[in-house]
């Protein structure tokens, strides 16, 4: 849940910070106060369109953070997925600068760099705003169907049939791969039957460009190797003007074998003198033998630059390495074969796509009859949820449709309200106005109470065109869906205020010829000081006082309080 919202410099609030609660959270306050400032404050810090306007005057820059507490499996997991893990406590920190100069603007989750589109793709696992002007969930028929499926249809029956639709999608698309015309067929076979052609002919070895690389190095240099290898050889065996060093190593260890006798402690440095000899003598072999091996052959040296030349041309056209020309060599070999079998392919892979088309075939089916009966129960339901918030006349049905075959069954869905008697029921979004989708989310989500994981529900103004019983019944269903979650509500009725679990009066002031508004959290007094403002303005009497004492009396004792 939502559990605080802090902001700083968002139009008139300079500083403010809001502990929310569990249950029903409602913010009253007069008409202008900036009810609506902190529901675009919620937008902003997850991810909506912002505008420099929104920053304080004379401030250079605002701020928002949020901290969700415990937030459902799907939206940990998505975080995740991004890369952010969560507190210890389990919560999330996330925060967002809108500067004036138009820099980007800073985001932050738990601490960590974020960008604007990461909060605004986590935003729908967070929480739901419901308000006059937001595009939301019930205006989009893709969700629709989410709805729908979550009343009656299994998740193991969807996962089933989603594999299924999967392996048969990858099926067809292995099966358009070998469906071509016999010219086609035909050019692709001398294509690859000249590539195969011309990689075989070269006779290629791994590992073989690298070892004529260095041989050709070896012969380009050997100049400079057989002056080294002299060197090194005259230093070690000597030369008729020089003793070399083996025979130096060899007099000191007979000296020492000498000396030995009359001193034992000399035997372990005789030892290792001796030691030193034999692995020069070892030293010296070799080097005579790397000398012999220069001996340079002009043939040999044209030979290896020809096949270098070679390989770096069939380099350019099948993949730079040899390793890779290999690979590609392979593949060809594949692909012919595959061309020449295609016709047995093919019949092989009909076959498997049709089995694996029919049996996603009859999974949908089965979703589809399920949505069917789904369809009806919800609509009974949220039909009976809408009469009970005095919208008798509506209209709700889930229009079903048979489609082509997609990741979520043959069915298209979408919802049609009629709001009029005798007006025929119309898309949701063509009919409803602000007011009436909100009501007509709030029907639906007590429907679905405890069947989805968005653990916060913003309710903006969902009392716009109702009073008396109307808005009471509103806010007994916000009272009911605040049951299974954290709903936040923007209110001007007494009569949804006062079935508030936390109340909050939004308050403006001016001090020094600017304006201010901060939140409060109201006791019980602060609740009917500000309850009887609403039912009668500025000029507040006893009785009214007294009436909304009862109010939250009322309220108490019919939540068991």
């Amino acid at each position: 849940m939502l559990s605080q919202l802090y902001i700083e410099n968002i139009a008139v609030i300079e500083k403010a910070s809001v502990e929310f609660q569990p249950g029903l959270n409602v913010l009253t306050g007069e008409t202008g106060a900036g009810k609506s400032i902190l529901i675009d404050s919620i937008h902003a810090v997850l991810g909506e369109r912002t505008s420099r306007d929104l920053v304080r005057t004379g401030a250079k820059s605002a701020f928002v953070s949020a901290v969700f507490t415990q937030p459902g499996a799907n939206a940990c997991e998505n975080m995740k997925t991004l890369g952010y893990l969560p507190e210890e406590d389990g919560s999330f920190l996330i925060q967002r600068e809108i500067s004036t100069d138009g820099r980007k603007a800073v985001c932050r989750i738990n601490g960590r760099p974020a960008t604007v589109s990461v909060l605004k793709g986590i935003a729908p696992f967070l929480l739901q705003i419901h308000g006059q002007h937001e595009s939301y969930d019930l205006l989009s028929p893709d969700l629709h169907i989410r709805y729908i499926d979550s009343m009656g249809v299994p998740e193991e029956l969807l996962a089933q049939y989603q594999k299924s639709y999967h392996k048969m999608k990858a099926v067809q698309e292995e099966l358009r791969s070998f469906q071509m015309d016999e010219t086609q067929k035909a050019r692709q076979i001398d294509l690859l039957s000249y590539q195969i052609d011309e990689l075989e002919k070269a006779d290629l070895k791994a590992g073989e460009q690298e070892e004529l690389t260095q041989r050709r190095s070896m012969y380009l240099n050997s100049e400079k190797l057989a002056d080294a290898f002299h060197i090194a050889g005259s230093a070690l065996d000597g030369d008729e003007n020089i003793q070399g060093a083996l025979t130096a190593v060899s007099a000191a260890a007979s000296a020492l074998q000498e000396a030995e006798r009359y001193l034992p402690e000399a035997h372990s440095l005789a030892e290792r003198l001796q030691s030193m000899e034999y692995e020069m003598e070892d030293c010296a072999g070799e080097i005579r033998e790397l000398s012999s091996r220069l001996e340079y052959d002009p043939e040999e040296l044209e030979q290896i630059e020809s096949r270098l030349d070679t390989l770096y041309r069939l380099g350019l056209k099948y993949g730079g390495s040899v390793e890779n020309m290999l690979e590609f060599l392979e593949q060809c070999r594949r692909e012919l074969k595959n061309i020449r079998c295609s016709d047995e392919n093919i019949a092989r892979l009909t076959g498997e796509y049709r089995e694996e088309a029919k049996n996603a075939e009859k999974l949908a089916q089965d979703i589809s009859a399920r949505r069917t009966a789904s369809a009806k129960l919800f609509s009974e339901k949220v039909k009976r949820e809408l009469t009970f918030l005095d919208m008798p006349n509506i209209v709700f049905q889930v229009q079903q449709e048979r489609c082509a075959l997609n990741p979520l069954g043959c069915d298209k869905l979408q919802f049609l309200i009629s709001t009029n008697a005798g007006e025929p029921a119309k898309p949701i979004a063509k009919i409803a106005s602000g007011g009436e989708l909100s009501r007509i989310m709030l029907a639906i989500k007590t429907v679905l109470a405890g069947k989805d994981e968005i653990d916060t529900m913003i309710f903006d103004e969902v009392d716009t065109g109702i009073s008396g019983s109307a808005a009471q019944k509103v806010g007994l269903k916000l009272k009911e869906v605040a049951g299974s979650r954290q709903v936040i509500c923007v209110t001007h009725l007494a009569q949804i205020a006062a079935l508030a679990d936390t109340q909050y009066l939004i308050r403006k002031q001016v001090k020094n010829q600017k304006t201010y508004t901060d939140v409060v959290r109201l006791d019980h007094e602060g609740r009917k000081q500000e309850i009887a403002r609403i039912m009668g303005g500025t000029d507040i009497t006893p009785l009214m006082l007294q009436n909304a004492d009862e109010m939250l009396k009322m309220a108490a004792a019919n939540s068991g309080s």
